[in-house]
């Protein structure tokens, strides 16, 4: 049987990318991203995210390593991760770039 194991980068990639794969984690990163300091608050109150669900997508954000901070009320206060911010930005391009499909030789 052929060995099945990833690299390090494509588990990596993966993972930032099953974090974001949800359009209210997408809502929340886009917002602190906007942030010019860590925000302390109920995030449901500025986004239209459930507040019952709210704890959930910022525990897995976290866990990615997208955002940091404490997610458990009542210590309410998280910001983006700006290391792992550009390391998810360099490996997205760099993923998105590795196409070399020209238009005249790919499927249309």
């Amino acid at each position: 049987m052929a060995n099945k194991d990833y690299s390090v980068k494509q588990e990596q990639v993966a993972r930032f990318a099953k974090a974001m794969g949800h359009p209210a984690r997408i809502a929340i990163l886009q917002f602190l991203a906007k942030q010019t300091t860590c925000y302390f608050g109920d995030i449901h109150e500025e986004l239209p995210i459930a507040k019952a669900t709210v704890s959930q997508h910022l525990k897995e954000l976290k866990d990615a390593g997208l955002i940091q901070g404490e997610v458990e009320t009542p210590k309410v206060k998280y910001c983006i991760n700006r290391e792992n911010w550009q390391l998810a930005k360099a490996q997205f391009t760099e993923f998105f770039d590795e196409c070399t499909c020209k238009k005249d030789s790919c499927c249309n």
